[in-house]
């Protein structure tokens, strides 16, 4: 994704994606519409949504989300691409606007008025994160990606883009754009992602976890809360189709129960 900006952008602004911009899990958002397809079973999809809750009510650790990352990537062996990116191309006003938190919006909307980039990093799939992106204002994204040959998915993870990497990214980005990592701002719910918020100079932490909360109260940075999905306030633009169809769910369901986020805040 590229952005509209006329002129370089002097900072970006990094967003998780779940929790932080969207109540819940991008992917497991997608797991009704994966049943129907035959891709997933009941079982699997209340195996799921069960593990999600138990992480939304004691938090990311690392060991959680390193056996649900396995035990995703195994499920989406073999899937076929393109049929994960009609089904996300598909579903995703419907199933993905409801969860956006218009707080999430606003500050999106606030940091382009002010001529920042805006870039969402997430451990979810790039197929899923990339639409819910664009459908948001963000100017760009990175995500995790899975391996694929012969248009399916092998199990095999060529980026996942989590905890350190996410600072990592953050730090690609600026140096390839000019930018100062002191000018810059991230914001996430989860103690995963505390690399990246120590990497830039304005971190604020959105719907924390437990544990964040606690460093970001010992250090004193701001805390936001957003709790206002979009579908309560006016609609959102909608993205054009020919990026939603471009953009697939590539580990649809590792970009789910896997990798969740726990991010919560308002400006």
């Amino acid at each position: 994704m590229s952005g509209p900006s006329s002129s370089t952008p002097a900072a970006a602004a990094f967003f998780d994606l779940d929790k932080t911009i969207i109540a819940g899990s991008s992917a497991l958002a997608f797991s009704r519409p994966f049943r129907r397809q035959g891709l997933i079973t009941r079982r699997a999809a209340l195996r799921s949504g069960y593990a999600q809750l138990l992480i939304m009510l004691s938090g990311a650790d690392a060991a959680t989300v390193e056996a649900l990352r396995r035990r995703i990537t195994a499920l989406c062996t073999g899937w076929e691409v393109a049929q994960i990116r009609a089904i996300v191309a598909e579903t995703l006003h419907e199933i993905v606007e409801p969860l956006v938190y218009a707080e999430a919006t606003e500050l999106i909307a606030e940091h382009r008025a002010n001529g920042d980039e805006v870039v969402v990093l997430s451990a979810s799939g790039l197929e899923v994160v990339e639409p819910i992106a664009a459908l948001v204002g963000a100017d760009r994204c990175q995500a995790t990606r899975m391996a694929i040959r012969n248009g399916r998915y092998t199990g095999e993870i060529d980026l996942y883009l989590y905890g350190e990497q996410k600072a990592e990214a953050a730090r690609d980005i600026a140096a390839a754009r000019g930018y100062r990592l002191a000018d810059c701002r991230a914001y996430s719910d989860s103690i995963t992602d505390l690399p990246l918020l120590e990497a830039v100079g304005h971190p604020t932490v959105v719907n924390p976890d437990r544990a964040l909360r606690r460093v970001a109260e010992e250090r004193g940075w701001p805390i936001l809360t957003f709790a206002v999905p979009v579908a309560l306030r006016p609609r959102i633009r909608p993205g054009t189709a020919a990026a939603f169809a471009g953009a697939g769910l590539g580990a649809a369901a590792l970009v789910g129960a896997g990798w969740y986020g726990l991010r919560r805040s308002h400006r």
